[in-house]
């Protein structure tokens, strides 16, 4: 992170979203910040806050995506979460506290899926030596012989020495050799099918769950099966019952809480779904209740989860909304302040789809040739074809819905959707789209405004 510049971020997101420079700079530079606070005297340390930020524009315009792309890039921790989906505590449904616990348990597994990689090649000889035992059992050694007092392996003779060391090797080399895979052993598996148990409170019905779960799991054995399976799956279950154990859990954990305090981000859509005035009935009852258990969140608190009390201080907030119907001065006063920073997101044309559909390097049409090379169809798009596609994207989106780039996902499947279809027994394998074929594919529809807002 600390050879990340600010333009460093910018060039990075570049790659893969189109335009928005105002709302990249600014991640940008709430990103550079914690890395700055980090480096300054102790003492202000606690004191600065991260600012939050909230992103304003319609959708498909690459809100998300920046903010998920921003989390990937510096490896940090991150969640995304609707608004909408938090009710008010007093209401049936989720608590806005659940979105830290969901945050951390994100996190704790990735770490765990890290150590349990750093640790394969540790846990596979182990699995290996597992394995062996199960084909070879080793011999147990028998009680001194009262009359010379020396050890004796079972199934020995006096005077020979033990051939099991020899047959284990030759078993090893036949195991490493792949010879042995098809072979059935009898091995012993967790069994996952456990009861469940739910339980209502005001710490959340998925917290309680899971920590009901844990307690009777420590006063009840772990329940196990014996399966019959080949050595081949026999060697990946043991490898990674393995790596479990090999991985230092306690450690997993307060990594886990340290990284979540100090450089989570957690990313709010749809926030403008909770704007607006209080109403007495119906399914928004609890709008501005949902604004209300924000804000502690927001402003700096400790949750308590299963791995222990997170500090919420410097957890960065990115919060997005449309605000068609409502407008950012429609939140509460004080959530408003918690996010500083308001970044407007500019609406997307037929320049930004042409560049869409063809400079990211995870482009539409890229993934689409891909697809079709699998099948052994080399498929090629024009000039004309990429922005004909373009500026029927931005017709249909101003005659329906305007719903973004998102559109182009909805179009190039419905262009390509014969040649998909046909690609496993297609003559030619090499096909050119030209901008007569996509007029020839997408024109009727267009047009045909009743057809459009069904199909595209």
């Amino acid at each position: 992170m600390k050879d990340l510049k600010p333009k460093e971020i910018v060039t990075e997101l570049d790659k893969y979203i189109i335009g928005q420079k105002d709302a990249k700079k600014s991640v940008a530079i709430a990103l550079r910040n914690r890395w700055r606070r980090r480096h300054v005297e102790p003492d202000l340390q606690d004191e600065i806050a991260p600012k939050n930020i909230i992103l304003i524009g319609p959708t498909g315009v690459g809100k998300t995506e920046i903010a998920r792309r921003l989390a990937n890039l510096t490896d940090s921790p991150f969640y995304k979460v609707e608004a909408s989906k938090f009710t008010e505590v007093g209401y049936v449904g989720r608590d806005v506290e659940s979105m830290i616990r969901d945050l951390v348990e994100l996190t704790v597994n990735a770490l765990k899926a890290r150590q349990q990689d750093a640790v394969q090649e540790k846990a596979a000889k182990m699995a290996e030596e597992r394995v062996l035992d199960i084909l070879l059992p080793p011999t147990p050694k028998t009680a001194a012989r009262p009359d010379t007092g020396t050890l004796k392996l079972a199934g020995s003779s006096g005077d020979t020495p033990d051939t099991g060391a020899g047959t284990r090797e030759k078993l090893r080399s036949m195991l490493k050799a792949g010879k042995l895979d098809t072979r059935q052993v009898d091995l012993d598996v967790p069994d996952k099918s456990s009861p469940m148990v739910e339980i209502f409170s005001n710490t959340g019905i998925e917290e309680m769950g899971i920590n009901v779960k844990d307690m009777l799991g420590n006063f009840m054995p772990k329940s196990t099966k014996r399966r019959k399976v080949s050595v081949k799956e026999a060697l990946k279950l043991l490898t990674q019952e393995e790596a479990a154990h090999l991985v230092d859990m306690e450690r997993v954990k307060s990594d886990a809480v340290a990284m979540v305090e100090q450089s989570g981000i957690i990313f709010i859509d749809e926030i403008d779904k909770i704007a607006g005035k209080e109403k007495s009935q119906g399914p928004e009852v609890s709008k501005e209740g949902v604004q209300r258990d924000l804000l502690p969140i927001v402003e700096g608190s400790s949750v308590p989860t299963k791995y222990g009390i997170v500090k919420t201080d410097h957890i960065l907030f990115i919060a997005s909304g449309a605000f068609h119907v409502s407008k950012p001065s429609d939140l509460i006063p004080e959530l408003q302040g918690r996010f500083p920073i308001r970044v407007e997101l500019t609406s997307l044309g037929a320049q930004e789809f042409v560049r869409i559909l063809t400079e990211p390097k995870n482009a539409l049409i890229l993934q689409y040739m891909a697809l079709l090379r699998t099948e052994g169809v080399d498929i090629t798009f024009t000039q004309d074809a990429v922005e004909k596609i373009a500026a029927i994207a931005v017709e249909v989106n101003a005659a329906t819905e305007n719903i973004g780039a998102r559109r182009l996902h909805t179009l190039m499947e419905k262009l390509l959707e014969e040649i998909l279809f046909a690609a496993p027994d297609v003559a030619d394998t090499k096909i050119t789209i030209d901008a007569a074929f996509v007029e020839g594919q997408l024109m009727g529809i267009v047009e045909n405004q009743d057809l459009s807002r069904y199909i595209l």
